[in-house]
């Protein structure tokens, strides 16, 4: 290539641009919303420090943890593009982008959503209903003509998907379903999770014409909501371990904390993906306890 054909260097930069703009569309603060569960799943899952690291358990912690979130974020871009048209975090200085129609961004989406049927080898016909039930959740919470996302509670209760992601990691391993309290709790969590996420776009919405359970609500109506839920989510958790269900509990204990300081639920939001961070870093290393002796585990750590 000559210094007079920038061609290369011109296709190197827009292909950079492509996989920063990919970056952000996948919302990097919340990969660990669907990857955390796969770690979780597994940990609880092993029998042996070789299941930590078998095929399935790393090709589901792949699949989670950046295509999965291109595509659920693709899709809600994609079928959003009027609504976000108005709402400030996808300005330029804000930490999301806006889709603007480029085709390659629907390539990009479409093959993200493509990666996932592999993984039906992976999690086996036990896993297929599960793996089917995230993707049309995933598609459907957007797109037409269900769009989960525009219908009280439903937009609410659609963001089980979250969960999938650890029950297929969990039956992958350990060849059988996790257990319903387990799976009953997790469900009760993401419902308050979408709910308390959906509270600063309540006004963006609302000028869209959107119903969500949060502008139906309101937003003290809509904080009780995920009290309640975090609340059904903790006790869910005790019943498969005490110890367990008291970790949950630091999530309605923190809703009232926020409420109390009269911190700005839009500024409080952000601090939740470090919580649940925390949260799935401790669910994990106590899973991991049955696989790696405590003390072993506790030295690593430290």
């Amino acid at each position: 290539m000559s210094a007079a054909d920038p061609t290369g260097a011109t296709a190197r930069h827009a292909l950079r641009d492509r996989i920063a703009y990919l970056f952000a569309l996948s919302r990097p603060r919340f990969w660990l919303y669907l990857a955390g569960p796969v770690v979780i799943g597994v940990a609880a899952a092993a029998e042996s420090a070789a299941d930590l690291f078998s095929p399935a358990a790393i090709a589901l912690f792949a699949y989670f943890l950046v295509p999965a979130n291109v595509f659920l974020y693709g899709v809600n871009d994609v079928f959003d593009a009027d609504i976000d048209a108005e709402n400030p975090k996808k300005d330029a200085d804000g930490p999301e982008v806006r889709y603007t129609g480029d085709r390659w961004v629907l390539v990009a989406v479409v093959l993200a959503g493509l990666l996932a049927v592999p993984l039906a080898v992976v999690v086996g016909p036990t896993g297929w209903a599960a793996l089917a039930l995230f993707v049309v959740l995933a598609v459907e919470y957007s797109a037409p003509p269900l769009r989960f996302k525009t219908t009280p509670l439903l937009d609410s209760l659609s963001n089980g998907l979250y969960i999938l992601p650890g029950v297929l990691a969990y039956l992958a391993v350990a060849g059988s379903l996790p257990p319903w309290v387990a799976i009953v709790g997790g469900w009760a969590w993401t419902m308050a999770m979408h709910t308390f996420s959906a509270i600063p776009d309540a006004d963006a919405d609302r000028q869209a014409g959107i119903a969500t359970t949060a502008t139906r609500l309101g937003e003290r109506g809509a904080v009780a909501y995920c009290g309640l839920c975090w609340v059904v989510a903790a006790a869910a958790f005790a019943v498969l371990h005490p110890l367990v269900g008291a970790l949950m509990a630091v999530y309605p204990v923190a809703l009232l904390g926020v409420v109390r300081s009269h911190v700005a639920i839009e500024r409080a939001y952000w601090w939740f993906p470090a919580l649940n961070t925390v949260v799935g870093a401790l669910l994990t290393m106590a899973a991991l306890t049955h696989v790696i002796d405590p003390a072993v585990l506790f030295e690593v750590i430290a």
